[in-house]
């Protein structure tokens, strides 16, 4: 998804998108700390296989485990995005962390993440959203102020975080490669 399209669950498979109603279609902010989910229907659901979620991904894991970290499934996430041995499991994997928050696990996975392709797009979308960028994104200033946000609410940084989770899931669980 580049930014400025709009935002359709619909792009990533019948059964992805039913679980995105659950949550506003994908758009329900997420806390910056990440809650622990227990719903156990809900995991059931997501313990569906990852080719059944996601029949025409690019990149099917790594959605897989975006979904599991939307609905707040830390461990579950965590555990798929560390085995991935790509710059999208770092991403996630940092995500993850920031959200943990353990700053400075987020900000070594993002390290490992380099420049990524999906980094423009988010840029201009923090722009479009009032958060100070510069010229590209940087994860680890966008770490730094989710750290001294704590767990209260910020909705400029949640809303960047979002559009961030929006941005690198169509990345993952779209259709190109």
């Amino acid at each position: 998804m580049k930014f400025g399209m709009e935002w359709n669950p619909g792009l990533y498979g019948p059964e992805a998108a039913k679980m995105l109603t659950l949550a506003e279609d994908g758009r329900r902010l997420m806390p910056l700390v990440s809650p622990r989910s227990t719903d156990a229907e809900l995991a059931r659901l997501l313990r569906r296989p990852t080719r059944e979620l996601f029949p025409e991904a690019a990149r099917p894991e790594a959605a897989h485990a975006g979904l599991w970290m939307y609905f707040g499934f830390f461990d579950e996430s965590h555990s798929i995005a560390q085995d991935l041995k790509t710059a999208e499991g770092s991403y996630w994997h940092g995500i993850l962390h920031r959200m943990e928050p353990d700053a400075w696990n987020a900000g070594y996975w993002f390290g490992r993440v380099g420049q990524h392709a999906v980094f423009p797009a988010v840029n201009a979308a923090a722009k479009a959203l009032g958060y100070a960028t510069v010229a590209r994104w940087d994860a680890r200033a966008f770490i730094d102020a989710c750290d001294r946000a704590g767990a209260g609410r910020h909705l400029i940084l949640e809303q960047v975080q979002l559009a961030e989770w929006q941005i690198l899931f169509d990345y993952c669980a779209g259709k190109s490669l």
